[in-house]
């Protein structure tokens, strides 16, 4: 598994379920504009992982964000255990505290195994989150804002997603080819 083969893997993922399905409607913009950063990263531990996340938190506070709105980290050598993923996830959030980056920046999350709590591992809701490899999407927070302001209910997002992971179906997930 090469570099250029995962980020295939993860745009072909963010076409076809992400914009394709209409999950993000925020997402098609910044796709179609390139404005989103791939990075794969090579981290084995968690603790390694942590340092390519500060790294990519700093690079996406600098960068210009017409050049570059959003980051995925794509990390497909370490946490591929969801359990271990979700653990993780405070340590990912505390990194921006320390960083001093809160109000800035934030992390929303995906894992080929994602599983919202109370739900089942085989339930079609979870693929709402459901990427190739276990990624941290950095995200500006005020482009949440400003993508929010284009939209008058956007706590209808999450309903809208579960509707259309239901009617797609396991069968329909799957025809869509992903990794």
């Amino acid at each position: 598994m090469n570099e250029q083969e995962v980020i295939a893997d993860t745009r072909a993922w963010l076409e076809k379920a992400v914009i394709g399905l209409n999950l993000c409607p925020f997402a098609k913009s910044v796709h179609v504009n390139d404005r989103i950063r791939y990075v794969v990263s090579a981290a084995e531990t968690p603790e390694d992982l942590l340092k390519d996340l500060a790294r990519e938190l700093l690079a996406l506070k600098r960068a210009d964000p017409e050049e570059i709105e959003t980051t995925l980290v794509i990390h497909p050598h370490t946490l591929a255990d969801f359990l271990d993923f979700n653990d993780f996830l405070g340590a990912a959030d505390a990194l921006i505290e320390d960083l001093e980056l809160d109000g800035e920046l934030q992390f929303a999350n995906f894992h080929p195994h994602y599983q919202f709590g109370g739900t089942e591992p085989g339930d079609i809701t979870n693929y709402t989150n459901r990427s190739p490899y276990p990624t941290m999407h950095i995200l500006r927070e005020s482009s949440i804002e400003r993508a929010t302001e284009t939209m008058e209910d956007t706590d209808s997002i999450f309903e809208k997603n579960i509707e259309t992971m239901e009617k797609l179906g396991i069968e329909g997930w799957q025809a869509l080819g992903l990794k």
